[in-house]
């Protein structure tokens, strides 16, 4: 038997000014783990897209073999009917239809002329089980975690009898543990014959799960590496995928000259009437001039409440105390537009859909955030307004035609800067970051990181929250951990390990303490 069950030869794809797929060769074993890597804008999705029939027979040039027979996808379903199917970033689940009604939408179990509820449920079921799931299946999907959710669906996707499951980020908004649980259940679907193509942005989950590694770049296929025998490291990869070698994933700070105290928060207590309890619990915090101030914790510790609370952006949460501080004076913020005008800013963890306007140019974005200052007499100055985004452009390394590109075709990493571009024109002397590395790759990652540091350096403080205690222990000069709505304590520079993080991210030895004296 042929061991190729996939294979892509020669594969052109070509958007408007962009040829985003340059002649891609890509070969799946049968039965393997095959890891599919690149920087944002390298071509990985496209390529999946084309496979799965998004973009169809006719729209790129090549062939794409399925065990040795070439296919002319015209749709979605022909690829599926071939046994592909696609697990996207985006899930593309129904939240108020039952878990069982997701698994089967689209290819309901019918009898006679109606749908067979009792069998549909007993299949799901057996399906459920088969991803470890135990749920049951006529909860409503909106009551599922994410990590959960993501279950639901490659369980929607075995119910299509799948035999290429190709799957997009499929850690990306998990936790640590739920990662770990997919990764497994991927080793599990390899074991029963299930060929898996994963593309992913975390380097240290492909080199422990996959048998094959391909690096795209600039729309190229760069090469293939064998896992299953020699040891490829993060290293190897990133060579590949940037075209030079990364001596570390962090860039090196110049001299940090901590200036005097810029922010401060003093018993910041806040309540949330939807969860009814108290989410913030007197909260002390402060982050000086040039320093980058960390946050830890575990999902659902209260980091982002923490910063949305801060900046204003919370009509529904109740402060029941607290005071903040800028330059040593206390400070009233009810909303982000005062927020701003006090010289604080957010970048926000979903860019997509809180952070940027996508079907907008990139102007747009990059001066939606402080038009005022553009304004002359009632109308906005177009010239200026377009000095404003070419500075911002060249300055944060934006990769784009021009200006007027729409911000819905700009890679992640892109995406990022624009977001940063767009507070950043508001001159602000503290900048909150959740998540800014979220969904982009190592190479724009480290952009990202630089610009940080360049920001600090200009005497900017920065806080950033990050579920990457690596991104944190690489950029942080001091790192605050939370727990169930408490700062459980604070490391310095030194003392960083990710034991430690942990610890006070379980609350761990404030627990023992509690433990003994009672």
């Amino acid at each position: 038997m042929n061991d190729v069950i996939l294979e892509m030869r020669n594969i052109t794809k070509t958007f408007p000014g962009v040829k985003a797929l340059d002649n891609v060769n890509f070969r799946v074993k049968r039965g393997e783990i095959h890891c599919l890597v690149g920087e944002n804008g390298a071509g990985k999705s496209t390529l999946m897209n084309v496979l799965s029939g998004i973009h169809p027979y006719g729209e790129y040039s090549g062939d794409i073999l399925i065990n040795g027979e070439i296919q002319k996808f015209d749709s979605v379903r022909d690829s599926e009917q071939q046994g592909i199917a696609i697990v996207n970033q985006e899930l593309a689940l129904i939240p108020d239809l039952s878990i069982y009604e997701n698994i089967y939408f689209g290819h309901e179990i019918m009898k006679g002329l109606v749908i067979d509820r009792n069998q549909t449920i007993i299949n799901a079921q057996e399906i459920l089980r088969r991803v470890k799931l135990d749920v049951n299946p006529t909860n409503k999907v909106r009551e599922l975690r994410v990590g959960n959710q993501q279950l639901v669906e490659i369980a929607k996707i075995l119910s299509k009898d799948a035999k290429i499951i190709i799957l997009d980020e499929p850690t990306s908004s998990l936790t640590e543990k739920e990662s770990e649980n997919l990764l497994q259940l991927l080793r599990d679907l390899k074991a029963e014959g299930v060929t898996l193509v994963m593309i992913s942005h975390r380097l240290k989950e492909v080199v422990s799960i996959a048998d094959t590694i391909t690096v795209l770049r600039d729309g190229k296929t760069i090469c293939s590496m064998d896992a299953t025998g020699k040891k490829v490291d993060e290293f190897e990869i990133i060579k590949h995928m940037v075209g030079r070698e990364l001596e570390d994933f962090f860039p090196e700070r110049n001299d940090v000259n901590l200036g005097d105290e810029r922010f401060r928060i003093e018993n910041w207590s806040v309540y949330d009437p939807k969860k009814g309890r108290t989410i913030l619990k007197a909260i002390n915090l402060d982050v000086k001039s040039g320093e980058v101030v960390g946050i830890a914790g575990l999902m659902g510790s209260g980091r982002t409440e923490l910063a949305l609370s801060v900046y204003g952006n919370t009509p529904d949460f109740r402060i029941l105390s607290g005071d903040v501080y800028m330059n040593g004076k206390k400070v009233i913020i009810r909303n982000p537009m005062e927020a701003l005008n006090q010289g604080i800013a957010y970048v926000t963890e979903d860019r997509k859909y809180n952070g940027l306007v996508l079907i907008q140019d990139i102007k747009y974005n990059l001066t939606i955030s402080n038009l005022d200052s553009l304004i002359e007499g009632i109308v906005i100055n177009e010239n200026e307004e377009i000095v404003v985004s070419k500075k911002y452009k060249n300055e944060l390394d934006i990769i784009a035609p021009s200006i007027q590109q729409k911000v819905l075709y700009l890679s992640g990493g892109n995406q990022q800067k624009v977001s940063m571009g767009k507070v950043l024109f508001t001159n602000p002397k503290l900048l909150i970051l959740d998540e800014p590395t979220r969904g982009i790759d190592v190479g724009a990652k480290y952009e990202i990181y630089t610009l940080m540091n360049q920001m600090v350096d200009q005497g900017m403080s920065i806080i950033i929250i990050s579920s990457e205690m690596a991104e944190l222990i690489g950029m942080c000069d001091r790192i605050y951990v939370m727990a169930e709505g408490r700062i459980t304590g604070q490391i310095h520079q030194g003392e960083f390990s990710e034991q430690a993080i942990m610890e006070l991210a379980t609350d761990i030895k404030e627990k023992t303490v509690r433990e003994q004296l009672n």
